[in-house]
């Protein structure tokens, strides 16, 4: 089911009323209710994957306990281990399977072998590696004394299959999200309100930004040898806003909606295209995957409190493994490398932790210096998300080699109308840097509140594009 759908219009109201008027008495009958509604919400796509995820579940909540009710560190880590290879087992045959058994046979093949590549003809099941690396947190910060194992097998099957941040996250930690639903929970009136507030912004993002720009970047992509290097360029930056709107503004619905059923999930996004730096953006974009693989890889690896060498070893692996998370392709893990190749030069000079706060706080406008931080910012990360973007490596170095021709300079062959919308978004964005997200403005006059609604309402409904899938379901 998809949040931008005329089904979710219907659901989302529907189970509203249910959770607050007739099971607000009872945490069981909500956290029961919970449950239910996020199974019909997945299956909706294909019921079968219900197994998948209920299977997982239950391995993890059993792993759990079983950590927990042995001091014996060895079965304590052989439980861990099952819960790990569990879920990274159901990555490597529904995500990976295919990618590594072709890459094995070309590589016979160059090597004079005659062989022929086995696949798997599977689905990938929607937000699988959102729920396993959710489930695996579980069962690691249970391993690491950080949580006790859930015994309320209703709430932590609920906690996995939560459905506002599900399929795309935020991928919530278990010490977070799993205690929320043991809680009692009370409808809170301005957290409502102000969940329906980030809805509508999400809603913005991902109908009216995202999958405007998504109609020109499939053209242009998907046929930019006909091109010059300024549309090119152009459908470059319309990428680069359509995966940030149709992202973030998954995870703005996801956090809206759960604040309409009493839950805090973290931010997932904190502006990031008005990073000074590298390190700063990698802070502020997918900030749930970031700190995850910083948490549970990274840290474990040595992280930065070895010598250079495993300073740059463990930054290369995170990037890259980071990148593979995204998809079987060679183009993530460039993708990642790339980003990695970036990062360096201020790993390596201790500059990595330099803008820690809000760009230029206090500030209607910036400096010199930042303009042109935040530019080449901006500009590396484009070049990254070419090759995140284009079917293969190739494809993504013919697209850089036009797009940096002499037609740079000649005038773009495409709609331009995306512009608007993408100018837009900035301005608020940049006027609310400080904030949770785009319309957090309670303490504006109403008339002024309302106006702004009824206006971005209108957007929608006027300027929407036709409903697309969410970018990052594929993953």
């Amino acid at each position: 089911m998809l949040f931008n759908s005329f089904e979710f219009l219907v659901f989302l109201p529907t189970v509203f009323i249910f959770y607050w008027f007739l099971f607000n008495k009872e945490l069981k009958l909500q956290n029961l209710l919970l449950l239910f509604v996020s199974y019909v919400f997945y299956g909706w796509w294909d019921w079968r994957f219900l197994s998948l995820i209920a299977f997982s579940s239950f391995v993890d909540y059993y792993c759990g306990l079983s950590i927990d009710k042995t001091n014996d560190k060895r079965i304590k880590r052989r439980w861990l281990i099952v819960s790990i290879l569990v879920n990274l087992g159901f990555l490597g045959v529904f995500k990976y399977f295919n990618f590594f058994s072709k890459e094995f046979a070309e590589t016979a093949i160059a090597l004079g072998f005659q062989v022929d590549a086995f696949t798997l003809n599977v689905v990938l099941p929607v937000g699988i590696s959102f729920y396993t690396f959710q489930t695996m947190s579980y069962t690691i910060d249970v391993y690491r004394g950080n949580l006790k194992p859930s015994r309320n097998i209703i709430a932590f099957f609920a906690f996995v299959s939560f459905f506002p941040q599900l399929v795309a996250g935020p991928i919530e930690r278990a010490t977070n999200l799993l205690p929320q639903f043991y809680k009692k929970r009370k409808f809170d009136y301005d957290k409502a309100t102000d969940g329906l507030r980030q809805i509508l912004w999400g809603l913005f993002k991902k109908i009216v930004v995202a999958d405007n720009c998504a109609i020109i970047v499939n053209q242009v992509f998907n046929n930019y040898s006909e091109y010059n290097g300024s549309t090119l360029a152009i459908a470059a930056i319309f990428f680069a806003f359509q995966i940030y709107g149709d992202f973030s503004g998954y995870s703005d619905i996801a956090i809206g909606t759960a604040r309409l059923f009493g839950f805090n999930l973290m931010q997932n996004f904190a502006f990031p295209y008005f990073s000074r730096d590298i390190a700063e953006f990698w802070r502020r974009w997918h900030i749930s995957l970031s700190t995850w693989f910083r948490d549970y890889v990274y840290i474990p690896l040595g992280g930065s409190r070895g010598g250079t060498w495993m300073k740059v070893k463990n930054t290369f692996i995170i990037f890259i493994v980071s990148g593979f998370w995204h998809g079987a392709n060679w183009t993530f893990i460039v993708w990642g490398a790339l980003n990695a190749f970036y990062f360096l030069p201020l790993l390596l000079r201790n500059k990595n932790r330099v803008h820690l706060d809000v760009v230029s706080v206090g500030k209607f406008g910036m400096a010199p210096k930042v303009v042109i931080q935040i530019g080449t910012t901006f500009f590396l990360t484009i070049i990254a998300w070419v090759f995140f973007r284009a079917a293969n490596v190739v494809e993504a170095l013919q697209y850089l080699h036009k797009m940096f021709s002499k037609s740079l300079m000649s005038i773009p062959l495409i709609d331009l109308k995306p512009l608007v919308f993408i100018l837009f978004l900035v301005v608020v964005e940049w006027f609310q840097r400080h904030k949770q997200h785009g319309l957090e403005f309670s303490k504006m006059k109403m008339y002024l509140r309302w106006s702004v609604y009824v206006f971005i309402l209108g957007l929608i409904l006027i300027f929407g594009a036709k409903s697309q899938s969410f970018i990052y379901f594929q993953f």
